[in-house]
């Protein structure tokens, strides 16, 4: 890992020794050879429709609570004819061919995901938009002061940030989930589009190892 200030990559102060800048070999990460961009699209789309909740529906005329009496008699009055309150035709009846619950899944095969994965990785790693950060914590106890000072030290405030935690790490979750525009995502339920979404993505020094145990098995 090669140290140097944010401000001057010339220049390397007290103040730059808290930051590395993670590349493609620091990882150990391979580039895919073909272009992921199809694999990317059709990966998202699955995400955004499994993510749906399906629980919308409307009551059809089976559902809706009337009466199935007639309203009126079949002739004579001089009116259309009518079977009962609950027709679609009708104000409170029944909808036709309404929205229903139901579940959507689309499935995308694991060896597609690690190849997306690593291919977002790589843009990240190759435009040195990957920060390993030292973040100190007095007494390991949660400061979201300390939080802000961070991204302020890392010169990304403003920007949307992607912070790796451990689940445990209690303290740092804490001190960064509430910053904004920042999303913490943990190494055992990362995605494409948590991956996608941000201007730079943040491993704490002491989470470097899990950071690259998990790139390992997108190899």
């Amino acid at each position: 890992m090669t140290k140097q200030d944010i401000q001057d990559t010339n220049k390397v102060t007290s103040k730059s020794l808290a930051i590395d800048f993670l590349s493609m070999t620091d990882l150990e990460l391979v580039a895919p050879e073909r272009d992921m961009s199809q694999s990317y699209a059709v990966w998202i789309r699955a995400l955004l429709q499994n993510w749906r909740q399906g629980t919308v529906g409307c009551k059809g005329r089976a559902d809706v609570s009337l009466s199935t009496r007639k309203p009126w008699k079949q002739k004579g009055t001089g009116r259309a004819r009518a079977g009962m309150a609950k027709s679609p035709l009708w104000r409170g009846g029944g909808v036709i061919f309404g929205p229903q619950p139901r579940t959507r899944t689309l499935k995308v095969t694991k060896r597609t995901k690690y190849d997306v994965m690593r291919a977002l990785l790589a843009a990240y790693a190759e435009n040195n938009k990957i920060i390993s950060y030292d973040l100190q914590l007095v007494d390991d106890k949660p400061s979201t002061k300390l939080g802000a000072l961070a991204l302020k030290d890392m010169n990304i405030v403003g920007k949307k940030v992607s912070i790796f935690l451990q689940r445990s790490d209690y303290s740092s979750w804490l001190s960064l989930r509430n910053l904004p525009n920042v999303q913490i995502l943990s190494f055992d339920a990362l995605n494409a589009y948590a991956l996608s979404n941000s201007d730079y993505l943040v491993v704490l020094k002491k989470d470097f190892s899990n950071f690259k145990e998990m790139v390992a098995q997108w190899n």
